[in-house]
């Protein structure tokens, strides 16, 4: 478990700061805020992906169902994050003026595109890790 939380902080810091440099030089509060809303939006998302990937998942016990959870959400949010830096890149390039509203709202939608594309796959290995995390927890009770 040490090992999953390393490398999920590992995870985060990467995004955060990789987020941050290519928001270049934009406010520091408002780099903040939308680092914390991205952050925010991307668990949100992944949120929705686990309660719809559980479903036909018997989990005996509830706690084990928020153990599970909360490491496949927390995990999983980290991942998708990784679609911010593009995002925020492409923010600050437009409000720099060096591409226009319209190439703005393109690339966000082809951006959009392909992390909905991530988030069907993403359903199936949801319900598989549950899977193999329950059938551990089984096996050991």
């Amino acid at each position: 478990m040490t090992f999953i939380i390393i490398v999920l902080i590992i995870m985060y810091l990467v995004v955060i700061g990789w987020t941050w440099n290519n928001l270049l030089d934009m406010k520091k509060s408002k780099k903040i805020l939308i680092i914390l809303l991205g952050l925010l939006i991307v668990y949100i998302i992944t949120n929705i992906v686990f309660n719809i990937s559980k479903n036909g998942i018997d989990y005996q016990i509830e706690e084990i169902e928020k153990s599970i959870g909360n490491v496949v959400i927390i995990l999983f949010t980290g991942l998708n994050s990784l679609v911010l830096p593009f995002v925020g890149r492409n923010i600050k390039r437009q409000e720099d003026g060096e591409i226009d509203t319209n190439i703005l709202f393109k690339r966000l939608i082809v951006i959009g595109v392909i992390f909905l594309i991530c988030i069907f796959l993403e359903c199936g290995y949801m319900k598989d890790i549950q899977l193999g995390i329950l059938n551990i927890y089984n096996s050991n009770a």
